[in-house]
């Protein structure tokens, strides 16, 4: 366990790295570095999320078992117990499984299925969340002989979740301000069909780039996208009861494109009398890319319904008669959009929040 001072040069340094506008892949990384140096862990996993949906996406893993993805991603989405779903928020707490389950780890399913298997003793999970929605969250896992996490160490792992949280919420923006769709040729809808092990059965010929585009999974899970096994595995989630989020995703995949990404179940009985899944990977739509864009850049109401009536083209005499508001207040509030979003006009800020 870490001093005081330790404990508070690392909330410095990692409010700092939000400051250095980093990549999330590369946030995440530099954030991992300063927890491992107050609070040991053993291996790690810490996906980003959908800010609506909840589910996973952009995900970054240490583990000692990537031969077991498909299997690990599914129960740790059917599992109740401290799912990131259910974590505490306002104000987060982190949330060991030995505390929760009170010594009988064997309740949750992924620790009995998988973890137990490679002498995992403790996980310690963390949601990253604030009023605009779920940004990722994190789980650290000890192994044999590291004992438990202690209820100071959730504390201090606590202690850092509303910094992180604005940093991952900083990152998701800026992937609004990467690149521009200006000259991206549309993608056709590509549709992969799984079965229930999420293990891949077909797909359409127009799946391949999609999936070149999307995050692989690691070996030898290589050759299907992890954003394409966590819309199933909500999928199953959602059939089980676990949770009612839709099993869809808004990924971006650069130059300013983003994939909606939805599992479905298919009519067609298969394997075992069991239909499969279908997930469908398509452009999303400027509706569904914008109340992102409005969540990452924490527009208020007022702020998005702005956006919004600009949106569909109406200039500043329609949006003001609209608002209830003068045109002079339409021009302020335009101004106070243009510095939290980082343009200079109207129609950079639309473009940047609906893509086409």
């Amino acid at each position: 366990m870490a001093s005081s001072w330790a404990r508070g040069r690392c909330m410095e340094r990692i409010a700092a790295l939000d400051d250095a506008r980093l990549e999330s892949h590369e946030y995440r990384s530099a954030v991992l570095r300063e927890i491992a140096g107050v609070l040991g862990h053993d291996a790690w996993v810490w996906p980003l999320a959908d800010p609506i949906t909840t589910v996973g996406i952009s995900p970054m893993a240490n583990t000692p078992c990537p031969q077991e993805l498909p299997l690990f991603i599914t129960l740790k989405y059917s599992t109740a117990l401290n799912r990131w779903t259910s974590l505490p928020v306002n104000p987060a707490r982190a949330l060991s499984l030995a505390a929760v389950s009170a010594g009988e780890l064997s309740r949750s399913e992924s620790w009995a299925r998988v973890l137990r298997r490679y002498a995992i003793t403790d996980v310690l999970s963390l949601v990253f969340a604030d009023r605009w929605g779920i940004w990722g969250w994190l789980d650290l896992w000890r192994g044999d002989g590291a004992g438990t996490f202690t209820q100071k160490e959730a504390e201090e792992l606590s202690a850092l979740a509303p910094v992180i949280t604005t940093g991952l919420r900083h990152c998701s923006a800026r992937q609004f301000q990467m690149g521009s769709t200006a000259g991206v040729p549309n993608h056709d809808q590509a549709v992969l069909v799984l079965a229930n092990d999420l293990g891949i059965i077909s797909q359409t010929g127009s799946a391949t780039r999609w999936l070149d585009l999307l995050q692989p999974g690691p070996r030898p899970h290589h050759g299907i996208d992890a954003e394409v096994l966590n819309v199933a595995a909500q999928l199953l989630a959602v059939e089980q009861g676990i949770d009612a989020h839709p099993a869809s995703s808004l990924v971006h995949v650069g130059d300013g494109v983003w994939a909606r990404l939805s599992a479905t179940r298919m009519t067609t009985l298969f394997d075992h009398g069991m239909a499969p899944i279908a997930v469908t990977i398509q452009d999303a739509l400027p509706s569904e890319r914008i109340e992102v864009f409005e969540r990452c850049f924490a527009l208020s109401p007022r702020e998005c319904r702005l956006l919004e009536l600009a949106a569909t083209g109406l200039d500043t005499a329609a949006l003001a008669h609209a608002l209830g508001i003068g045109r002079y207040t339409v021009q302020d509030q335009f101004k106070s959009l243009f510095g939290k979003c980082a343009v200079q006009s109207r129609s950079a800020l639309v473009a940047m929040a609906c893509g086409r």
